[in-house]
């Protein structure tokens, strides 16, 4: 949410942090949700115009999916959050020099509870299919 600055004036948050809020709205709710259900659920002073263009740049990206009902649109996510964080950490493996010193540098950093789970997964958990993602 914006807060307040130094001298009281409201700190705007960069399109980003927006984005990420209106996604988090999305996936804290099982149903599509409209712009104006979006700007009520974040707050803040948001202003209707914003939430839609946070929206449509979303879904210009592939991250929402609009469904139309007359001609009020609502909004869903493409994808949960599991999907999404999965592929945001493909990607930045990807961009780096050294994936296995990444992935080294990730499981260091893990919870107990973290660890285990990884090593549940890929204890037998987990089976790749032809195509190199799970089934």
């Amino acid at each position: 949410m914006a807060g307040t600055g130094p001298q009281g004036r409201a700190e705007r948050r960069s399109a980003g942090e927006l984005e990420s809020e209106v996604l988090a709205t999305l996936w804290a709710t099982e149903r599509a949700l409209t712009p104006a259900e979006i700007q009520t659920e974040i707050g803040g002073g948001l202003a209707y115009n914003t939430v839609h263009t946070i929206l449509k740049r979303l879904y210009d990206k592939g991250l929402v999916l609009r469904d139309v009902d007359g001609r009020r649109g609502a909004y869903r996510p493409a994808k949960n959050a599991a999907e999404f964080t999965a592929e945001a950490m493909r990607e930045a493996l990807d961009r780096g020099p050294d994936p296995i010193a990444t992935l080294q540098q990730f499981v260091t950093g893990l919870s107990p509870a973290e660890e285990q789970a990884l090593r549940d997964l890929l204890g037998g958990g987990v089976h790749r299919h032809p195509g190199g993602g799970t089934p």
